[in-house]
């Protein structure tokens, strides 16, 4: 089994019809050089066009990763920060093109950060920079950013990701819950949009695989009280205003 022959077909099957799925040549040669199966565990599927679990994660098909790399637009020598680097994949095709020093990526995942060092090393990128982080918060040590993708889904980008962005830089994500869409957007607020897609919640701390513990109820328990409290109007919300005023010794003298 020749795996470069391997590697060979699959780009060649994602430039081709049916998929037609990759133009740009620039991705194209890197996907070319990367050798996936050092992310993977089993050589034989590395190289099929379908997505793979490890570690609690997916591991992302290789048409998925292209046009996330097409999306991002990238250029030699563009700083780069990748939220949820997963197994680093997708690091490694991105640092094919811009250099290897100059991605940096994050994942909220203590093991899928061992994973991906282990994996990147291996492949011959081990310049790339690969940090424990909730991935909402970004990596503002390093920033700014030319390009940002984030790899999990979010109705809107978080704001640090977005603080993080170079003037002229993209960030590039799957917006949305249910439905969700690819898109690019710009520190000024200019937008692009791609296909569907269909990608994992951005997780926050507490919510990954193998946490202690989950704040996913603390967090709910926010949100619902957020709605019971813009849900009020009229008299109702006057009154509870009101009665916040008056302090525990008149709450005491009603509920006697």
């Amino acid at each position: 089994m020749d795996l470069a022959v391997l590697r060979e077909d699959m780009v060649d099957g994602l430039e081709a019809a049916p998929k037609n799925v990759l133009a740009d040549e620039t991705v194209a040669v890197a996907m070319r050089d990367v050798p996936r199966h050092a992310f993977l565990d089993d050589e034989r599927t590395a190289y099929a066009d379908r997505d793979h679990e490890t570690l609690g994660t997916r591991v992302l098909s290789p048409s998925t990763a292209a046009r996330l790399l097409q999306a991002l637009a990238l250029e030699d020598d563009e700083t780069v920060l990748i939220v949820g680097v997963g197994v680093g994949y997708t690091a490694a095709v991105t640092a094919e093109i811009v250099g290897e020093t100059n991605v940096h990526a994050v994942d909220i995942s203590r093991p899928l950060v061992v994973e991906a060092r282990r994996n990147l090393a291996e492949a011959g990128y081990d310049g790339v920079l690969v940090d424990c982080r909730d991935g909402a918060t970004g990596l503002p040590e390093y920033a700014p950013f030319d390009r940002i993708l984030l790899e999990a889904a979010a109705v809107d980008p978080p704001r640090p990701l977005r603080e993080q962005l170079a003037t002229g830089g993209r960030l590039v994500f799957p917006r949305g819950s249910q439905r969700q869409r690819l898109e690019a957007v710009s520190p000024d607020g200019d937008s692009e949009r791609f296909g569907p897609v269909s990608f994992d919640p951005l997780l926050v701390e507490g919510e990954q695989s193998g946490a202690v513990e989950r704040n996913r109820m603390a967090r709910e328990d926010r949100e619902r009280a957020q709605r019971r409290a813009e849900s009020r109007r009229g008299w109702e919300q006057d009154w509870i205003e009101w009665d916040e005023t008056l302090g525990t010794q008149s709450r005491r003298r009603r509920t006697r």
